[in-house]
């Protein structure tokens, strides 16, 4: 959830980064966010997309922070899930379900046991690479359900950044802190959530399928 920084001049803000009186220091965040997804086969892109918007939107997080979609290799093809990767434009990560069966997670399944080979899809495959569990499995809201996802943080590497702001409001400049976009700028008739490029994936043994547009 986002938290507010107490609000403080662009003088006194610059000045701690060395800025001067009409620049404000601020930090920017690359994408953090991994979303494991599990889907059963011919699970629409709808059913998963929203899936995952949900479950990003119910724990406070930005959907612009997504780094990637991670899920077994076995179901790196299913259209649902390359679907949604490639709606929210970010590369889809399978991991093999003998690395994804030696995750430790919080709730694991018999479901995809049988079905995938490993106790878990959507923990697992969030959890594959290290990080934070922010969102535990969850179903999607379809009957019968036919998705699951889970959100992890991965740590980022944060960077302080200048930014110009306009005469008469550098003193009068709030920087909001948002748990998954870093810090912005909000200013009257905009406000612009800085973001930086996106870092290289560590993914262990797992393969990359990037949507790139």
């Amino acid at each position: 959830m986002a938290s507010g920084v107490p609000a403080a001049s662009g003088a006194s803000a610059a000045e701690d980064a060395g800025a001067s009186a009409d620049e404000v220091a601020f930090v920017g965040r690359p994408p953090s966010l991994v979303v494991g997804v599990g889907a059963a086969r011919g699970a629409p892109v709808g059913e998963v997309l929203g899936l995952v918007e949900d479950a990003l939107r119910d724990a406070g997080l930005c959907v612009a922070s997504v780094a990637e979609l991670a899920t077994v290799d076995t179901k790196s093809g299913e259209p649902g899930i390359v679907g949604a990767a490639e709606h929210l434009g970010v590369p889809l990560v399978t991991y093999p379900a003998g690395e994804l069966a030696d995750v430790e997670v919080p709730n694991p399944s018999g479901a995809p046991l049988s079905a995938a080979g490993t106790a878990s899809v959507a923990e697992a495959a969030a959890l594959a690479g290290g990080g934070e569990l922010l969102v535990p499995k969850r179903k999607s809201a379809a009957v019968p359900a036919r998705a699951t996802c889970a959100v992890v943080r991965r740590p980022a590497r944060a960077e302080v950044r200048r930014a110009s702001v306009p005469v008469g409001l550098d003193r009068h400049v709030d920087l909001v802190r948002d748990d998954s976009c870093g810090y912005r700028i909000p200013l009257p008739g905009c406000e612009d959530e800085v973001g930086l490029p996106q870092q290289p994936h560590r993914h262990g043994q797992g393969h990359v399928h990037s949507h790139e547009h």
